[in-house]
């Protein structure tokens, strides 16, 4: 780190304009209520295994709303004196949950599938059994995009989760259903189970998918490239031989985006105006990124300890012509 003591300002508190997502999670718990009670109706009338693991993934779409409301309300609590920087991570956990359910529907498929299989049953009402499927999987669709277009706008991961699970529900739907039609047209029952069988394997591509997912964020994955693109517009445009920057890195959390950049500016520059600057920066750059909190880290220019400390794993600021670990030529 440079031995130079530094004026320093930062913006640590996330934006107050985050909005309550909770709204939207009781919905997908009311949507999972009314698909489980309408995919039992339509199992219990047909007796087909695939509308019975259909069922079983609506029961942990339920879970999983349950386990995204309580992540949502975790979330959303104000920065303690415990908790410097909030709860936002918590929403990680609960696409965690998610995608382990997800594993939980297709092991549940996969083994009755293939009991199944082995003992092939006839199927009854299937006319009725399809409709009430159908009316289940329409519920399911609308549902679940509109928790993932949610998700993408507040930059929820516990939205896109939620709606991804629905959307793979509507998929499981449509493959039980297209099997149960098919055994109503040939009489060929263990095509019930084999449909079954191969939409519980595309469920667990699909928790594949949200593990990985949440556990980047977790780990503090850095911001997508978009954004980095913004923030390094808005710091080449400002580097004119007098400033410069080195040092960039992002990470998100949830709702939230985070960055920190070490700000080097003239030597002779007093405490208030290289204050005022990085002021009018941060504001700047909230306002191509909202819900950005922004930390600087002010160093004279031409002192070659505020080259010692850049990051090893930092964003490319300027080109391959500028060497952002010596200072500038003049």
């Amino acid at each position: 780190m440079s031995s130079v003591e530094p004026a320093s300002s930062s913006s640590t508190e996330p934006s107050s304009g985050a909005v309550d997502l909770r709204k939207y999670a009781w919905l997908s718990i009311v949507t999972a209520i009314a698909t489980i009670v309408l995919k039992a109706a339509a199992w219990a009338m047909t007796g087909s295994v695939g509308l019975l693991s259909d069922a079983a993934e609506s029961t942990v779409n339920l879970v999983a709303a349950v386990v995204a409301l309580i992540a949502l309300t975790v979330a959303a609590r104000p920065a303690t004196e415990r908790f410097l920087y909030g709860r936002p991570k918590a929403e990680y956990f609960s696409a965690a949950v998610e995608g382990l359910m997800i594993f939980v529907a297709a092991a549940v498929i996969l083994v009755t599938a293939v009991e199944r299989f082995v003992n092939p049953q006839p199927l009854e009402n299937l006319g009725i059994g399809l409709v009430i499927l159908v009316l289940a999987s329409v519920l399911n669709a609308v549902v679940g995009q509109l928790l993932i277009r949610a998700g993408k706008r507040h930059r929820s991961i516990t939205l896109r989760a939620d709606g991804k699970h629905l959307m793979t529900d509507v998929i499981t739907s449509a493959g039980v259903l297209a099997g149960v039609a098919l055994v109503a047209a040939t009489g060929w029952e263990r095509l019930d189970p084999i449909i079954a069988f191969a939409v519980g394997i595309n469920i667990i591509v699909t928790g594949i998918g949200l593990l990985r997912e949440s556990l980047s964020g977790l780990m503090d994955k850095a911001l997508p490239d978009a954004d980095h693109e913004i923030i390094t517009d808005v710091l080449r445009l400002r580097t004119d031989g007098t400033v410069t920057f080195h040092g960039l890195q992002t990470r998100e959390a949830g709702q939230h985006k985070y960055m920190n950049v070490h700000v080097l500016v003239p030597d002779d520059w007093t405490v208030k105006r290289g204050h005022d600057y990085i002021e009018d920066l941060e504001e700047e750059l909230r306002g191509c990124l909202p819900d950005l909190t922004v930390l600087t880290h002010l160093e004279p220019i031409s002192d070659p300890a505020s080259y010692a400390d850049i990051p090893a794993a930092h964003v490319p600021i300027h080109g391959d012509e500028h060497d952002p670990t010596r200072p500038p030529e003049h």
